[in-house]
């Protein structure tokens, strides 16, 4: 069966609301053809935040919360092949998953959240000011799904990784924490690559950086095709991107357009009980009936920020088009096919007074329009029915107020608190059942406040409590009941409110030597009210859930040409308090992650070698199966080694890397269902090499 292909149905629409970029300097890099000064790549700017927290700043480094930093440079030490989930791959207690099954959202969780959903809901997601969630999703990904397939390594400048919902930047999802992204703007120079890995994958991508008297013009072109392990997947993905900036008195201003389309056929998921007795083969697709994908979507984005310094205004304003299909096999002849339309427009601005090195307050505003279809349907022989899970016209506004302050007690110790009030003001229109259509008001106020403390110059404490929010999905207000008709008799409409949780953070960071650094934090999370699916469709409010853990990590550089890093996550509880009859109260996340790595960087000859290492473990995931589903199981032990070399030489750089995954049958994405743990095999050894020339 041939995948259904998505046009640009809809014209590229454009709205200039308020808005704020989320704040990163552009990356300046060396000129190609010269070789920059040794920088050891794995302790980077990911641990050393002494003197930074303490400091005034809008900058993440300054948050009193656990923050990770990865840079264009770490980035180009990671194998990412077809998932940009891998780019979280040695953040510490974050979870990233291979998913081999399309482009469905990004595989990556944190802080205990997610729990068997691997898209990215519950952690807040902006790229350049704007959100990457997407409410309601119908594709087959659920609610607050990160779709970031659209961007590739050479687009971004900078990650900012917040755990904990400590910033009062970020609003919808931010529950585990956030992530905050911001595209390149000045690369090294123009390049075009190429590289081939296992299993059919092949890209080819090309960088054009130009400059027209005062604009920085920024162009990436990327085609990326690659099958599977498993016989019927693959993935046909194509992505533009094109941005241009410029300085204009004080501020710096930036536009950019992006454009992304896929295809993708996918295997599903094969029971672990048989492939353990071998009556299945684990290259075999799930009820021998493949699903399918596509995509297309475009974004324009408009950037404002200070030209010097942190104090000014900052703006962004958005529209985008978004449009996805996901079918996913549940007999041999039935597929569930999930589509969505939509259209997003708005924006942020936001104002920074900074009062010389005591104090700044950071205030703004920020508004979403999200209008347009979510269905779900069943299909049958590869031809739709007229049977629906639920289908839905939406037009979804939610806008709010924020402000976050920092106030300088000493040199040593800096208060931050912040607060955001969000409105949420939807229109749900159900054409499954009418009687469920409805409006929906509701708002949500969610304060922080942390401290840190400079213990002595290489030792910093910091503590926080904040709580985070997310809106309910749109079927959990307008019920759409058991499969069936369009316009059929019944529905219900539920008055529930957004879900709230309440964090608690300990943490340091210490840099006994120049050379050695490390870090570490405890938290305690309450989510105040916890909704999941149901089988039947509907969703119910499981009452308090809780999350504890904590998570150490040490960086070491032994001398110029070798560093290591290690760190350890550990989630103590991961439970439902007051869990409904016949089910468990135990939530399925990793206990334990542990992650490994090595760099090795020196001058060989006439060029670069950089060599890296990396191990990366989860284990202790339980999960329940059974009728009714109450009989505790753990997940097997997942282990991945990556090991990358690179030579830079003159004009060209070349790359080989590998992958292992030697435990047989061990998978890091799985869910527990009353048969048994549904399994996604992957190969036991990938390859690949790459080659890049800069002009």
């Amino acid at each position: 069966m041939n995948s259904p292909s998505l046009g640009c149905r809809a014209p590229m629409a454009f709205a200039f609301a308020l808005a704020t970029p989320l704040l990163a300097s552009a990356q300046t890099q060396a000129p190609a053809g010269t070789l920059n000064e040794v920088r050891v790549t794995a302790e980077g700017d990911r641990v050393g935040l002494q003197g930074k927290r303490t400091q005034v700043t809008t900058d993440s480094t300054g948050l009193p919360a656990g923050v990770t930093v990865i840079t264009p440079e770490e980035l180009g030490t990671l194998n990412v092949g077809r998932d940009i989930s891998n780019i979280f791959r040695r953040v510490p207690g974050v979870v990233a998953n291979n998913i081999d099954q399309g482009d469905t959202g990004n595989g990556f969780r944190m802080r205990g959240f997610a729990t068997q959903g691997t898209h990215g809901a519950d952690t807040a997601v902006y790229v350049d000011g704007v959100p990457q969630n997407m409410p309601s999703s119908q594709a087959g990904a659920g609610h607050g799904p990160a779709f970031l397939e659209w961007l590739t390594p050479d687009m971004i400048g900078r990650i900012d990784v917040i755990k904990g919902p400590v910033s009062a930047l970020y609003g919808d999802q931010n529950r585990a924490g956030a992530v905050g992204i911001t595209t390149q703007t000045v690369p090294a120079s123009s390049s075009v690559g190429i590289s081939l890995e296992s299993y059919g994958g092949r890209r080819g991508s090309l960088v054009l950086s130009n400059r027209f008297n005062d604009v920085q013009s920024l162009f990436i072109a990327d085609a990326y095709r690659t099958d599977s392990y498993r016989r019927d997947g693959r993935i046909e993905r194509d992505n533009l991107f094109w941005k241009l900036s410029t300085q204009l008195g004080d501020g710096l201003y930036s536009l950019r357009v992006n454009h992304y389309r896929s295809e993708s056929r996918a295997p599903g998921y094969l029971l672990l009980p048989d492939l353990q007795r071998g009556t299945v083969d684990p290259r075999s697709t799930q009820f021998n009936l493949p699903g399918f994908g596509s995509g297309e979507r475009t974004a324009l984005v408009f950037n404002r920020a200070p030209a010097s310094g942190e104090a000014g205004w900052y703006a962004t304003a958005y529209g985008e088009t978004f449009e996805r299909v996901r079918g996913t096999s549940t007999s041999s002849v039935l597929q569930t096919v999930g589509e969505d339309d939509r259209h997003f427009y708005g924006g942020r601005l936001a104002q920074n007074f900074v009062f010389g090195d005591a104090a700044s307050l950071f205030v703004g505003g920020e508004l979403r329009r999200d209008k347009g279809d979510a269905l779900r349907r069943v299909w049958r022989n590869g031809v739709p029915t007229a049977s629906y899970i639920n289908n839905q016209e939406l037009d979804l506004l939610t806008y709010g107020l924020f402000a976050q302050g920092q106030y300088k007690l000493a040199q040593n110790f800096k208060l931050l608190g912040g607060v955001r009030r969000d409105w949420l003001d939807y229109d749900i229109g159900n054409r499954k059942l009418p009687a469920a259509s409805t409006d929906y008001t509701s708002a949500v106020t969610t304060p922080k406040i942390g401290a840190v403390w400079s213990v002595t110059p290489k030792l910093d404490i910091f503590a926080n409590i904040a709580e985070g929010f997310r809106s309910p999905a749109a079927e959990q207000i307008s019920g759409s009941g058991a499969t069936g008709p369009l316009g059929a008799r019944g529905g219900a409409v539920f008055d529930v409110a957004p879900s709230k949780v309440k964090s608690h953070d300990l943490g340091f960071t210490v840099s006994p030597t120049a050379s050695w650094s490390a870090s570490g934090v405890v938290y305690h999370t309450l989510n105040q009210d916890e909704i999941v699916a149901q089988a039947d469709g509907s969703f119910k409010s499981v009452g308090e859930t809780t999350r504890k853990g904590f998570e150490l990590e040490s960086r070491l550089r032994i001398d110029s040409a070798w560093s290591v890093y290690g760190s350890y996550g550990r989630v103590l509880e991961a439970r439902v308090n007051n869990p409904l009859p016949n089910t468990g109260e135990r939530l399925s996340v990793p206990r334990h992650q542990v992650k490994l790595g090595a760099e090795y960087r020196q001058r060989l000859g006439e060029g670069r070698l950089t060599v890296n290492a990396d191990a990366y473990l989860t284990s202790g995931n339980p999960y329940y199966e059974g009728t009714p589903q109450t009989q505790l199981r753990t997940m097997p032990t997942y282990t991945r080694y990556d090991l990358k070399a690179t030579y830079d030489w003159q004009q060209f750089q070349f790359s080989v890397f590998a992958i292992f995954q030697p435990r047989r049958f061990a998978s890091d994405i799985a869910y527990g269902t009353a048969a048994g743990l549904l399994v996604s095999p992957q190969p036991r050894t990938q390859v690949g090499a790459s080659m890049r020339y800069f002009f």
